[in-house]
């Protein structure tokens, strides 16, 4: 039985079942570990989403700190993560059963941003006054 092939640009199920088993295994190891980056000190890291490539071998990592809603906040978390890259991608090949233990790249996370934009334009009057009609 051959296989359907994936739609253009969208991941596959192995690319996106792989993303959910590192997402968790990160989020424990960060919750777990204690890092020596003075970035990373006493800050809580939400892993919000993983995307893999289609060979497995690289993972994007989206994350934000957890109370910290600045761009520079997201951005200065996500420096500090990829220092620490190799010591992660070590605990995580120890906890994944994958062939390859993927390069790690993290990334801040936006999405968090455009929800509260979105949800700001459908409280404004004018929208709900549409929506209602």
């Amino acid at each position: 039985m051959a296989r359907k092939p994936a739609s253009a640009g969208m991941p596959s199920q192995r690319q996106l079942r792989a993303g959910e088993i590192i997402r968790h295994a990160l989020a424990d190891i960060l919750t777990r570990e204690d890092l020596r980056d003075p970035d990373l000190a006493s800050v809580i890291i939400t892993v919000g989403e993983v995307r893999c490539s289609p060979d497995l071998r690289h993972a994007n990592i989206f994350v934000t700190p957890l109370g910290d809603d600045t761009q520079e906040g997201r951005d200065k978390l996500a420096e500090a993560l990829t220092r620490a890259a190799a010591f992660l991608r070590g605990k995580l090949g120890r906890e994944i059963d994958m062939k390859f233990t993927p390069q790690l790249h993290f990334i801040a996370d936006k999405s968090y941003d455009e929800a509260t934009h979105i949800d700001r334009l459908l409280a404004d009057p004018r929208v709900k006054r549409d929506l209602e009609d």
